[in-house]
Order: C-alpha cells, then structure tokens, then sequence
C-alpha cells in the first residue's frame, strides 16, 4: 500500500504504512517530542464552498431547511419506525443519540429557514439506527424507505445530494442505506461520535483526565469486542503474545464486570497509542474517543475517509498502517516512536472543536 508521510528510523512517521523508505515531513513528529511543532492546517474547507459572512455581521449567512416529518410520505417511518412506536426520548441515548440531538440543534438553530428556494442546504431527520436496534425497521425496509423519500425531493434531484445532510451514527455508519452510493452524492457527514453523555465532551471537568506519558502503563490498547473482524482478531491474539505491551481486555457489557464509561476512558488513557482497527464499517469509535484522553490513534482500516480531511492535517497527529501486517512488526514500529511528553497536548483544543458539538 501506498504511503502517505514516511521516515526513516528513529524517528518515524505518525501517519505512515511503511517506516523507513522516504524523508519525514516537517512537523511529523509534533506529538512526541519534547518542544511541539506546531499543526498545519488547510484553510480549505470540505465539499461546500466557503461560508459568506454579511458586512457588520458575525453570523453566516448560511441557510438550512430542515425536513418536516409530514411533508415527505416515508420520513416518519425514518424516524419512529413502522408502526410509529418508537420515540424521540427513547433514541436519544447511546451512539445513536446523535441522530435527534443535531435534528433538535438544527430545529432551533438560527441559520434555519422554513423557504426551500432560500436555503443553501438540506437537512434529512431519521433515527433509523435507533429505529433498527428497538424492532422498528430492519435493513430492508430502511433501504426501500430511504430510496422512496429521496424520490419525493425535488431539491435534492436539482443539486444530485449535493446540498442534502444525512446523519448516520455508530460504526454501521452509511451502511444502514446500502443502495446510497448508487442513488447519490449527497453532502453527507457520518457521525458515529460515541455515547452523546459520554461526560468526555464537556466544557466543564470531564470524567477523566489525560496522563503524562510517564504513568501509562501500555504502549498499546485496543478496547472493543472481535465481532468476527479480522484485524480485531488479530489484535486480540497479539495481546496474549505480549500482554505487557499491548492492553485488550474481555470488555463486559452487561452483568455484574460490566465496563462502564469511567473506567473505559481510565483504561483508555493508560496507553501511549490507541488501536483503531475497523468494524461494521471502515469508521471506528476509538479513533474519536482517542483525542480525548491525548492519545495517539493508529488507524487499522485501509479504506476509511477519516471527517475535515481537507482541514485537518491526520498526518501531524495520526498514524496509519496497513491491516494486513497487524503484528509484531506494529508493536515494533511505535517502540521506535520517540517521545517523553503527553502527546496530543499541544493540538488537543483545535481537534476537539472539530469533533464535539456544543449547544446552549
């Protein structure tokens, strides 16, 4: 696999496949060392063209219709399921409570507009990941639902998606929608985010804090169930090789070993790099929830489309390695990664504006 930023060692490349064939990048090794470089980022931004500002105004101009459940034969359905039993209150919770937290944000947000032929985007509420974990649509119905909603829309026809928002939260991501990538190329942000009352993406104290590099016990964790996965069976199997490098526990959801968030975030925060391998899709929680505990994820998803990539420079604070050589090779390449301070530190507020959102 091609490479995107490598070196040769020591030090290596954060977000590189192979370390030692090309010369480091400036700034590539901002995280571990001792004086931080600082990030560049792109003033670029993605898929949409820049925002307009209004002389003598600090808000956007932006304007966002938000469908209403009615208007569109099929949307309820999206959002309560098929017998119209599902609730607001029951989805919102878990990793799919994004779907209803940014609907509610965007309802009252004042970049809305109620005039279709003013808005400059289009907001499409579903809760269908919240719909699907409770019996109230299965992955057919969700797919023909979708396809006979978006065949109502006439905006959305005149710009091909293109200006049309869609939430898809948790690691199923898009694929709750399996014939999307042949009906459309919408303006689409998938959100798996986490647990939306986590208590790690406050303005206030979180539940957990950071720690310095020198009390964490691990170089390595990966925290998440095998699921079948491939690469996760992988990593589970390298911990038994090394458990004093590489941290995988039996996760309990339920009972009385439950694992609950405190003290996955504890764990999470005990290691110098964080495991991302890919599940349902090529998305993975883990990398999220890495920055907020300043640790390095390490990207095992060949295929994944990592959100603000024309913003956010991955290569400064990430690192990337192929699926097909998990293994002690991989244990011995982060062993090479020089570094004495909490990595992350010095780029953490930036990245976290990027992947929380805040309301009032």
């Amino acid at each position: 696999m091609e490479s995107n930023a490598t070196a040769s060692p020591p030090p290596a490349s954060l977000h590189s496949h192979a370390p030692d064939r090309s010369p480091s990048p400036r700034g590539c090794h901002l995280l571990l060392h001792e004086t931080p470089l600082p990030c560049t980022i792109s003033p670029n931004v993605v898929h949409v063209s820049q925002p307009q500002f209004r002389r003598g105004e600090s808000q956007l101009s932006l304007k966002i219709y938000v469908y209403e459940p009615d208007e569109i034969n099929g949307l309820e359905e999206l959002m309560r399921g098929r017998d119209g039993k599902i609730s607001e209150e029951a989805c919102l919770k878990g990793q799919w409570g994004t779907q209803v937290k940014i609907h509610k944000l965007l309802l009252q947000s004042k970049q809305r507009t109620r005039k279709k032929e003013e808005a400059d985007l289009f907001f499409v509420p579903s809760y269908v990941k919240c719909a699907r974990m409770m019996g109230g649509l299965n992955d057919k119905e969700i797919n023909h639902t979708y396809v006979k909603v978006i065949s109502q829309m006439p905006y959305f026809r005149l710009s091909g998606g293109r200006n049309h928002i869609f939430v898809f939260p948790s690691g199923a991501g898009a694929h709750l929608f399996k014939s999307w990538g042949s009906v459309y190329k919408p303006l689409h942000y998938s959100y798996p985010g986490g647990n939306i009352d986590d208590g790690m993406t406050r303005t206030v104290a979180t539940v957990v804090q950071p720690l310095p590099l020198s009390k964490r016990k691990y170089l390595a964790n990966y925290l998440g169930r095998a699921q079948g996965k491939a690469g996760r069976l992988k990593l589970i199997e390298l911990a038994k090789q090394f458990p004093e490098k590489l941290e995988c526990p039996d996760l309990k959801f339920s009972g009385p070993d439950k694992l609950g968030r405190k003290e996955y975030f504890e764990h999470l925060r005990n290691s110098k790099f964080c495991l991302a391998p890919r599940g349902e899709s090529s998305w993975t929680l883990r990398f999220y929830e890495s920055f907020f505990v300043e640790c390095v994820p390490v990207i095992l998803s060949d295929q994944i489309e990592l959100p603000f990539q024309n913003v956010i420079d991955y290569s400064q604070i990430s690192i990337k390695w192929p699926s097909s050589r998990i293994g002690p090779e991989l244990l011995q390449y982060l062993e090479s990664i020089p570094g004495r301070n909490t990595p992350l530190s010095s780029t953490n507020n930036t990245l976290l504006a990027y992947f929380s959102f805040k309301s009032n």
